[in-house]
């Protein structure tokens, strides 16, 4: 059984990958299609398949910065139920960002002698 250093140990990493991973998550969703900031938090849920959350004032933090490094365009378009919305899309300077991020940290997993690794320490967690 896990001590509570263990888990506070545990829950600060998780705390700060996820925190790092969500800037990967809002543009890899805007990468596939424009959205406006309410509907983006439900979304992210949705293909972290819910490992990653946020809330509304981190996603429009990250919006704005994102749009200041000039790596995202925004428009306002017309709703059915209310005024317009700012929909944000991700532009080709946030796309060559996305795909270099993705190829030099994520595509590391897929690997060989990594991966090799990682299932290593699956099968031994599982013996």
């Amino acid at each position: 059984m896990a001590d509570n250093s263990y888990l506070k140990m545990l829950e600060k990493w998780e705390e700060v990958y996820k925190r790092g991973l969500l800037s990967f998550w809002l543009l890899l969703l805007l990468h596939e299609q424009p959205a406006y900031p309410r509907e983006i938090g439900e979304t992210i849920i949705k293909i972290s398949q819910g490992s990653i959350s946020a809330d509304d004032n981190s996603i429009y933090r990250a919006l704005s910065r994102f749009e200041e490094l000039g790596i995202l365009t925004s428009e306002f378009k017309q709703s059915v139920l209310g005024p317009p919305r700012k929909y944000y899309k991700l532009n080709e300077k946030g796309r060559a960002l996305l795909a270099e991020f993705i190829q030099r940290n994520i595509l590391i997993f897929e690997n060989p002698s990594v991966k090799e690794r990682i299932e290593s320490v699956l099968t031994d967690e599982n013996s």
